[in-house]
C-alpha cells in the first residue's frame, strides 16, 4: 500500500515545481506570442512537413473540411476556387477534422481518396487535426487569440482567409459558399496587392 504524501513535502517540492514551470514556460514557444500563420506547421494528408512559412507572399485560405457533412460538396467550390486562382498566388488547404458531428471517422488515405474521387481535389491537404477547443492543432489557437470568436470554427468548412504576411484577414463561416461574391472579393483583394 502506498503511503500518503505528506504536506510538508508537497511544500518542500512547491518552489522546485514554480522554478520548473517558468523555466519551460520563458523557453517553449507559444501560440499566443506569435503574429503570423507563418509560424506554424502541419503535416500534409501524405505524412510530409508542410510548414505555412513555405507560402509567405501569397494568401492561404484555410478550411476545416469533413467528408459526411452536409456541407461536403463545398469540397467542388474549393477546388473551383483553387483552380482559378491558383496560378495568381490563391494557396486553398483543407485540414480535415472529426470534431463537429464525428463526420471525418476515417483515416488520412481513405480521406485522400474520398476527395479525390469524388471533388478531384488537388489542393493541399493536411492530416486530420483537432480544430477547437484546448486540444486544437497551434494554428487555430493562434487564430482564435488573433480573430477571436468569429475565428473560432463553429462547424466543419469554416473559412480562414491569411494575408501574404501571415496576418488573419478574415474569417467566413460555414455558410459563406466558397464561390461566394463576398469570398471571392476579398480574395481578389489579397491577389491584388
Amino acid at each position: 500500500m502506498a503511503r500518503p504524501v505528506s504536506r510538508l513535502r508537497i511544500g518542500r517540492l512547491m518552489p522546485v515545481v514554480l522554478l520548473f514551470t517558468f523555466i519551460v514556460g520563458s523557453v517553449m514557444p507559444s501560440h499566443a506570442a506569435s503574429n503570423s500563420a507563418h509560424d506554424f506547421d502541419f503535416v500534409s494528408i501524405e505524412g510530409e512537413a508542410m510548414r505555412l512559412a513555405d507560402f509567405k507572399g501569397k494568401p492561404l485560405l484555410i478550411v476545416n473540411t469533413a467528408s459526411f457533412c452536409g456541407y461536403t460538396p463545398q469540397y467542388e467550390g474549393l477546388q473551383s476556387l483553387w483552380r482559378r486562382y491558383r496560378d495568381k498566388g490563391l494557396v486553398v488547404i483543407g485540414v480535415p477534422s472529426n470534431d463537429f458531428g464525428a463526420q471525418e471517422p476515417k483515416g488520412e488515405a481513405e480521406i485522400k481518396g474520398f476527395c479525390e474521387l469524388n471533388y478531384n481535389v488537388d489542393f493541399p491537404l493536411t492530416a486530420k487535426q483537432v480544430v477547437k477547443g484546448a486540444a486544437a492543432h497551434p494554428f487555430y489557437r493562434w487564430a482564435a487569440e488573433a480573430g477571436g470568436d468569429g475565428a473560432k470554427p463553429k462547424w466543419n468548412f469554416h473559412k480562414l482567409l491569411i494575408g501574404p504576411d501571415g496576418a488573419l484577414v478574415g474569417a467566413y463561416s460555414t455558410a459563406v459558399e466558397p464561390l461566394s461574391d463576398e469570398l471571392i472579393a476579398a480574395v481578389e483583394g489579397l491577389l491584388a496587392e
